[in-house]
C-alpha cells in the first residue's frame, strides 16, 4: 500500500516554477521530496561538488592508517615512530589543502 495517497494540485507561475526546479536541482532530489521536505520543516542544503567526496575519501584513508598504527602499537607494545611521523605530515598537508581550498577566499 502506498504511503502517499494523498494528491495535491499546486499552480506556479514560471517564476516560481524555475526556483522550485532550481532547489530541487541544487539539493539533489526531486520536486516532490522538496517540497515535502519543506512542509517538515528540514532546510534542505545544496549537493556538494565532487571535489567534497573526494576530500572525504582522503580524510576516510587518513583515519583508516592512524587506526592501523593504533593496532599494530597495541598488538606489538610500542608505536612506529617513522610511521607516525609520515601520517602526521599527511595530515598536516591535508588539513592545509582543505583551508586552502575550502576556506581562504578565492578571486573570480
Amino acid at each position: 500500500m502506498r504511503k502517499r495517497n494523498i494528491r495535491f494540485n499546486l499552480e506556479l507561475n514560471e517564476k516560481e516554477k524555475d526556483r522550485l526546479v532550481l532547489l530541487a536541482n541544487r539539493s539533489g532530489v526531486s520536486k516532490s521530496t522538496l517540497l515535502r521536505c519543506m512542509i517538515l520543516g528540514y532546510r534542505l542544503c545544496e549537493k556538494p561538488d565532487p571535489e567534497f567526496y573526494t576530500v572525504q575519501k582522503e580524510l576516510s584513508a587518513i583515519g583508516n592508517r592512524v587506526n592501523q598504527l593504533a593496532v599494530k602499537a597495541n598488538a606489538l607494545g610500542f608505536i612506529d615512530a617513522p610511521m607516525l611521523d609520515e601520517e602526521v605530515r599527511r595530515w598536516r598537508q591535508f588539513r592545509l589543502d582543505v583551508s586552502r581550498r575550502f576556506l581562504k577566499p578565492r578571486g573570480e
